[in-house]
């Protein structure tokens, strides 16, 4: 018979398994979007489509499909049917491990559900994980369908919410399963740290959610100069469009010098944070996330500057986006570590 502390550990490790699997999922978008494979297949059939064509009679009227799509007839008009399976495979992947992510997820939470590791009065949080999967896989298709009506580009709007739903539902699950490890203790109380690395946490999630209008928007194409955009240190027409506030969200100029500041401004607030926290009491598992949050704000920094330089090759890309999450994954293990001591 398992005590309550086995118990709690198996219940993490499975929650850890998800968040790698989620991790992957963000890290395969990256490759989905860059590779423009994200629009190559125009339907969506959670329960029934988990397999792909069989037949040569199936590729043809998947392609036949695709070729009535705004991409096909402006972007891709070219492509014959071997160019198109090149496109499809990428994006089936990314369908496939989202259904994959769901069967890992419920079956050994039925199993935890039924051998008593999860108890009654928690079976809500992990329910609503579920939930939030599942609106995660509509949310995507709902950003598919707005690069399928005219313009053969997905909303940069409804790409970043999907970004930014994978990031929370990841946080979700990574702080529930920190919880089961390192379970709160009676007479804890929260660090005098906690409240500084809290706020830092908040602005590592701002320039995630400004790389998704990069993305979006694909604003990371124009001004592959650094430390300067062109000749500019600020680009001319970032204020050019009206009203005034559609610049931050539709304007390529201002959403990548939006991206650059925030990333410096975090970077250095993260050195500055690192500088100071070597001498800090932190606690013990405290203290390696410390060094780890500042070499992983290091390498993103590396990559993002790179990406631009490059003009966003697609290994870059996705490399930028899976060590944004990682640095996410970090700063939220130190936000936990010091909520209590």
């Amino acid at each position: 018979m398992l005590n309550s502390e086995s118990k709690n550990r198996a219940v993490a490790r499975w929650l850890l398994v998800c968040c790698g699997l989620v991790f992957a999922m963000v890290v395969l978008g990256g490759f989905t979007r860059l590779t423009g494979s994200g629009l190559s297949m125009v339907d969506w059939r959670p329960l029934t489509g988990i397999l792909p064509p069989l037949t040569d009679a199936e590729w043809q009227r998947v392609f036949e499909m695709y070729q009535k799509t705004p991409e096909y007839q402006k972007v891709n008009a070219g492509f014959g049917l071997h160019d198109f399976k090149g496109i499809f495979w990428l994006e089936y992947l990314h369908r496939l491990l989202g259904r994959m992510i769901g069967i890992v997820f419920l079956l050994p939470f039925i199993f935890f559900v039924v051998k008593g590791y999860i108890q009654r009065s928690e079976w809500p949080k992990y329910l609503l994980m579920f939930v939030l999967g599942g609106l995660q896989g509509l949310l995507g298709w709902y950003m598919v369908k707005s690069g399928l009506v005219d313009n053969p580009n997905v909303s940069q709007y409804r790409l970043t919410a999907h970004l930014v739903m994978a990031f929370a539902i990841y946080a979700y699950m990574f702080w529930v399963a920190m919880s089961q490890l390192f379970p709160r203790r009676a007479g804890s109380e929260t660090h005098a740290w906690y409240g500084r690395t809290l706020a830092l946490f908040g602005l590592v999630v701002i320039p995630v959610v400004s790389g998704g209008f990069v993305a979006g928007l694909k604003a990371g194409k124009i001004y592959n100069t650094f430390p300067r955009m062109g000749e500019h240190w600020i680009p001319p027409g970032i204020m050019a469009l009206q009203p005034f506030w559609r610049n931050f969200f539709e304007n390529m100029a201002t959403v990548q010098f939006d991206h650059r500041l925030l990333a410096i401004t975090t970077f250095v607030l993260i050195v500055v944070y690192w500088f100071k926290a070597r001498s800090a009491d932190l606690p013990a598992r405290a203290a390696p996330a410390v060094h780890a949050l500042l070499h992983t704000a290091i390498l993103q920094v590396i990559l993002g500057i790179a990406t631009v330089l490059l003009a966003v090759p697609v290994i870059l890309g996705a490399a930028h986006q899976g060590t944004a999450l990682l640095l996410f994954t970090v700063a939220l293990y130190l936000v936990h570590a010091l909520r209590r001591v």
